[in-house]
């Protein structure tokens, strides 16, 4: 099911669904939806007609695998698209401190939401100029500067993170200059696997890495998810035939 306002919920999902298949990209709640990444990377384009350049939201919880779509989506359309993850946009170690939020890193309330905004609302005005895109850099453990670049040739851009579509104050700004919001989402059990991987990787022990799991990536989840019925489809990357090394990808950022 298609819907033409983003801001218009999905229906509720059909309890006697089935479960996505080995190689389909789409949930129970879209049956009939594409199956390749060929079909998703032109339904993205899609979003492109009749304006400039257009913004494709992906949302989910954490370990969903939504940088995984997002940077494969990129690089299958080319020159034609530009990546802008909301993980540049982190607080830093000092703000985080000073707000008391270092054990909640990564939660709702521990992201610039409103300098997130505004360089949305750029990308769609100023198309006729480089815009550079902030990440978040794992070794670092602090967002950085201008890694990601905007282009005056990218009529579309992917953007991913967890809270895109939560209807909360300066995430309904972000969700509404999307032409649509996707929700990407993994069984429980593969994402914490995940989770836990990129904690490991991240420099954490076995046990710091499973609490930190059960502490806050847990409840983030459980936040997004009550987000989901807002968006316009529902995907897993699970079958996707792209290897993250493939397309230059860190591992870790699933």
């Amino acid at each position: 099911m298609e819907i033409d306002d983003p801001r218009t919920p999905l229906p509720a999902a059909d309890p006697e669904g089935s479960a996505a298949g080995p190689h389909d990209l789409t949930g129970p709640r879209t049956p009939a939806g594409p199956r390749t990444l060929d079909d998703l990377a032109a339904d993205a384009w899609s979003l492109t007609e009749g304006t400039p350049r257009a913004v494709l939201g992906l949302a989910g919880p954490p370990g969903a695998g939504k940088s995984t779509l997002a940077r494969a989506l990129v690089a299958h359309l080319g020159e034609g698209a530009a990546y802008l993850p909301l993980d540049g946009f982190h607080l830093s170690n000092a703000q985080l401190r000073r707000l008391g939020l270092t054990a909640r890193k990564g939660s709702e309330p521990s992201f610039d939401v409103w300098g997130y905004v505004d360089l949305l609302r750029r990308v769609l005005d100023e198309t006729a100029r480089d815009i550079y895109v902030p990440d978040y850099d794992r070794t670092l453990h602090e967002p950085v500067a201008a890694r990601h670049l905007v282009p005056p040739t990218a009529r579309l851009v992917v953007t991913e993170g967890n809270y895109l579509a939560c209807d909360l104050p300066g995430w309904r700004d972000a969700y509404v200059l999307m032409g649509e919001c996707w929700y990407v989402e993994a069984p429980g059990g593969v994402r914490h696997k995940r989770l836990v991987e990129r904690q490991l990787a991240g420099g954490r022990d076995e046990a710091q890495a499973r609490d930190w799991v059960a502490t806050n990536d847990d409840p983030n989840g459980q936040l997004v998810e009550k987000s989901r019925d807002r968006c316009h489809r529902v995907l897993t990357t699970l079958g996707l035939p792209v290897r993250p090394s493939a397309i230059g990808m860190d591992p870790s950022g699933f």
